[in-house]
């Protein structure tokens, strides 16, 4: 951005400089109305949503459904509008800072029954600045909701408040940050109902009624805007994770379907979650999922940069799906799936034992067997015992695979088998020349499981917002697993932790980095 120039400097310019301020003062100027357009038009697009959300979360009464499945999309729309509140609180702060706070709705006091646990906040020093020692004329006390599994509690923080009678001045230690500003719930309710959600596939309102039992019955409402917000808090970590999976040579993808409703109709249609993980022998362990309302290649291109200056062209480990194929056209490297080729055979033996069949599945064996005992090796190792053991069984396969296939008939079972893995044997076996090519995909069939076993609880995605916020909080999830984290410790910790963590130091929380703060 050009310097901006002070109108009181221009005082003493020559005429030449006098135009180039002024032009600096401009060109300023007019980058600043360029950024405040563009988030004007952003809140407009959001306050557009936010009015959409309303008539779906008002009418929804008037729509078909069973009573289960109205409340499921009753809980995405209070998360969605949660979610879009806070993007357009933290855009319009953005633009006026000095707007006045507006009023809080006042809350219930929580159950008096419930078991209390006090935290004091005192000042580190009590000794005023003009050297008095100050007296505790009072406190503040701000309870908020604690859930350990089957259990409620409140913490009852007491921020004592000490005067100096000389000066008369007060201090009280600072009210810590929240991730849900003035809001009830601690970081580890929070955690729960996330983990609850997206990790034990629990419906909001299932989780009602656990913690019905536990002595507080939390309105599904209120959890859903829980969810909302906290999406929109995690949604950087998320984006930080992304850039570093990116930032690798090698990287697996698959899709599954998930069902998403249509706003409107009361229908639903076949949306996709996408996956992407660095190759099972890179350095980190993660995935990212990406939720999209299709199985377009369009979505793959746009995750990986593609149409970009930064677009990613490094190794993609898929099957044979022909959305990715525009990507191995500007410049991807394909890398076929071994276990998608011997499955076609697999399913040929089972269907009636053909020895074609029996054949090639013991050819895969060796392959597979020789990659056990390959998989603990460096690369330079890995790749020369590929190219001493398993070239010549490929090479020998192909050549068996080009004779029989000359053998049967087109269009049978045992011709598209063959088929399959000569059209492809160049992405197949690319994996012999370089140690660092997983030999198929199941890496990432691995993570992309647990969202198919989830899709048996979630009936379907509310919106197309809700689909991405679970896909947000699922990438950390899942990430938080591969590490060998308790997702629950890692989303208590993160949560607690980001609200006054540097921006700069973001990746510091991503579940491969990450430590616990008592570490």
């Amino acid at each position: 951005m050009p310097m901006v120039v002070e109108p009181q400097s221009l005082d003493g310019l020559s005429p030449e400089q006098l135009r180039s301020a002024l032009l600096s003062m401009l060109q300023a100027a007019a980058a600043k109305d360029q950024e405040l357009a563009f988030k004007q038009t952003l809140i407009d697009k959001l306050t557009h949503e936010n009015a959409l959300l309303n008539r779906m979360k008002f009418a929804a009464q008037s729509e078909r459904f069973s009573p289960e499945q109205k409340s499921l999309l009753d809980d995405e729309i209070e998360a969605d509008l949660a979610a879009v509140a806070s993007e357009i609180d933290v855009l319009s702060q953005a633009q006026t800072p000095t707007t006045p706070e507006k009023k809080q709705a006042k809350r219930l006091p929580l159950p008096a029954h419930l078991p209390r646990r006090e935290i004091r906040h005192e000042p580190t020093s009590t000794t005023c600045s003009c050297g008095c020692q100050m007296k505790r004329i009072g406190e503040d006390v701000a309870e908020k909701l604690d859930y350990v599994p089957g259990v409620f509690s409140v913490e009852r923080h007491i921020r004592g408040k000490w005067a100096c009678a000389r000066c008369e001045t007060i201090q009280q230690a600072p009210v810590e940050a929240h991730v849900i500003d003035k809001g009830i719930p601690t970081t580890g309710l929070l955690a729960q109902v996330l983990v609850g959600k997206y990790a034990d596939h629990l419906p909001l309102y299932r989780q009602e009624a656990i913690f019905g039992r536990a002595g507080l019955a939390i309105p599904r409402s209120t959890l859903a805007q829980w969810v909302g917000t906290c999406g929109v808090r995690l949604q950087p970590l998320v984006d930080a994770l992304k850039t570093e999976i990116l930032s690798h040579r090698v990287l697996h993808a698959d899709e599954t379907p998930v069902a998403m409703l249509k706003p409107g109709d009361g229908k639903t249609h076949r949306a996709y979650l996408w996956a992407y993980a660095p190759g099972a022998f890179e350095s980190i362990k993660a995935v990212v999922y990406d939720f999209c309302e299709s199985r377009s290649g369009e979505h793959a291109r746009r995750f990986l940069g593609h149409g970009t200056v930064k677009a990613w062209k490094g190794s993609l480990t898929c099957d044979d799906f022909s959305g990715y194929k525009a990507l191995i056209a500007s410049g991807v490297t394909e890398v076929g799936c071994l276990a998608h080729a011997r499955r076609k055979f697999f399913d040929l033996h089972a269907a009636n034992q053909s020895q074609i069949a029996e054949f090639a599945l013991q050819q895969f064996a060796r392959v597979y067997e020789i990659e056990r005992d390959v998989k603990e090796l460096d690369t330079e190792q890995r790749q020369a015992v590929r190219q001493q053991q398993t070239r010549p069984i490929l090479d020998a396969l192909n050549e068996w695979m080009t004779l029989q296939r000359r053998q049967v008939p087109d269009g049978s079972a045992t011709a598209k088998a063959l088929d399959y893995s000569l059209r492809r044997w160049d992405a197949l076996t690319r994996f012999v020349d370089d140690g660092q090519l997983p030999v198929d995909n199941n890496w990432i069939e691995n993570q992309i499981r647990p969202i198919a076993i989830g899709r048996n609880n979630w009936l379907f995605a509310g919106s197309l917002r809700a689909g991405q916020r679970a896909a947000a909080v699922m990438s950390l999830i899942q990430s938080a697993r591969m590490n060998g984290h308790d997702p629950y410790a890692y989303l208590k910790d993160v949560l607690t932790r980001l609200p006054t963590h540097k921006a700069s130091r973001i990746v510091e929380l991503l579940p491969h980095r990450w430590k616990p703060a008592d570490a």
